[in-house]
C-alpha cells in the first residue's frame, strides 16, 4: 500500500463528504475507501446509542446483514475491549470470530473468516464502529491501523445519526 493510495483514499471520503452531508452517503465513501485499503467481503457500522444500544446502521450485504432496529447489547469481552476499551480488535481466523460475535455461525457460513474492527471516538465517547470481514487470513496486523485511520472520518455521519 503506497502513501499515495491511502491519501487518494482519504480524500475521496473528504469530497463526498463536502458534496453530501448524508449519513447513508458518508458510510458507503467509508465502504469504498476501506474497500480499496484493505478490502472486504463484508462491511458494517455499529451505531452506539444511550447505555448498551447498538443499531447496525450500514451493510455492504443486506440481503445477510441488514440494518437494524435499536437493540441492547449485553456485555461481552469484545464490547469491553472495542465498544468500552475503545481498542480496534483484529480477529485473524474463525476461532476469534467465535471468540467475538454471537452470530459467528452466520458469519463463518458466508464464507468469512478474520475481521478488523475500529471505533470512531469523538470526546472520549464511542459512536460507532465498523467491521471488516473477509476470508480467513485475509488481514494482517500491519493493516488495522489503516482501518482506525478511516474510523474517524464516520464522526459526523453518526453524530448526524444521533448516536
Amino acid at each position: 500500500m503506497t502513501d499515495a493510495t491511502i491519501t487518494a483514499e482519504l480524500l475521496a471520503i473528504g469530497e463526498v463528504l463536502a458534496r453530501d452531508a448524508s449519513p447513508e452517503a458518508a458510510f458507503r465513501a467509508v465502504d469504498g475507501a476501506v474497500q480499496g485499503l484493505v478490502g472486504h467481503r463484508l462491511f458494517t457500522i455499529l451505531a452506539l446509542g444511550r447505555g448498551d444500544e447498538v443499531q447496525r446502521v450500514y451493510s455492504s450485504r443486506p440481503d445477510s446483514y441488514p440494518v437494524s432496529a435499536w437493540k441492547r447489547m449485553g456485555p461481552t469481552p469484545w464490547g469491553d475491549l472495542v465498544l468500552r476499551g475503545r481498542q480496534p480488535f483484529f480477529g485473524a481466523d474463525p476461532a476469534a470470530i467465535r471468540w467475538a460475535f454471537p452470530d459467528h455461525e452466520l458469519i463463518l457460513g458466508l464464507g468469512l473468516g478474520s475481521v478488523i474492527n475500529a471505533s470512531a471516538v469523538h470526546g472520549g465517547r464511542v459512536l460507532g464502529t465498523m467491521s471488516v470481514l473477509d476470508r480467513e487470513g485475509a488481514y494482517t496486523p500491519d493493516q488495522v491501523q489503516l482501518v482506525e485511520l478511516v474510523a474517524p472520518l464516520l464522526i459526523p455521519a453518526l453524530l448526524g445519526l444521533g448516536a
